[in-house]
């Protein structure tokens, strides 16, 4: 069993109940043996994320945005695999695709399944759950427009703010004045609101945020921090800031 089984095992909680628990159906039970799954750890109310929890809600999701387009080619399983396999190991990946096509088959409801990930997941895990997303999505160098509106659309289904999802989006897809976005500051700021902004940002998207996801979730958070501070690295080149 890779680290993807192993994840679930060790913690699903609240995913194996509501519309989650419906889509992932026999499939768990078949991949993992039912004695190590834990499903109690957590109660609701928004407590920490397991990385068993965050990994179905992340795999779900990327499902319901491969299917946007109303197809599902063989290159972006592909994309999606070696994403998998970058970031989590090939015994994970391999273990993660068969779950993806699995639900890839079924019918999603999105907003309730978005309404279960927002009552119960910490806000931080949410963002982290939309850097991916969007990650993944552009996987093979382009973003389908429905795509992308899909995206937005979960944003406001997993209750992120509007300023951060337009912080994330310019991390990707780079608007007029991605920098300031990316920092949620308008560009008539003033150098103090730009060093603030950036200490606020900081803080906000620093991997310790999701450091109860594991060290692999972890890793993929110290994108969404590097390039925090690259757009501030940008401002202040523009500015000939000290």
């Amino acid at each position: 069993m890779g680290n993807f089984g192993k994840w679930i095992g060790g913690g699903l909680g609240w995913v194996m109940g509501g519309p989650i628990g419906g889509l992932l159906g026999f499939l768990v039970g078949s991949m993992i043996d039912s004695t190590t799954i834990s499903t109690s750890t957590y109660s609701q109310g928004r407590a920490r994320t397991t990385p068993g929890a965050f990994g179905v809600s992340l795999l779900v999701l990327i499902a319901a945005v491969m299917k946007a387009d109303n197809k599902v080619v063989k290159s972006e399983l592909e994309y999606v695999k070696q994403f998998f396999i970058r970031q989590f190991g090939v015994d994970s990946a391999a273990e993660a695709t068969v779950m993806l096509r699995d639900i890839l088959k079924q019918n999603i409801p999105l907003e309730n399944v978005c309404q279960q990930i927002a009552g119960n997941m910490d806000y931080s895990s949410r963002l982290q759950l939309m850097h991916l997303l969007f990650n993944v999505s552009l996987a093979d160098g382009a973003m389908h427009p429905s795509e992308l509106e899909l995206i937005e659309k979960i944003s406001r289904f997993l209750e992120i703010s509007s300023s951060d999802y337009l912080s994330i989006k310019n991390m990707f897809v780079p608007e007029t004045d991605s920098s300031y976005k990316i920092l949620e500051i308008d560009p008539s700021a003033s150098d103090d609101e730009v060093k603030k902004a950036y200490r606020r940002m900081a803080m906000k998207y620093h991997p310790d945020k999701v450091s109860h996801l594991g060290d692999n979730f972890k890793k993929t958070a110290e994108e969404k921090f590097k390039k925090v501070n690259k757009a501030y690295e940008r401002i202040k080149k523009d500015r000939n800031m000290p």
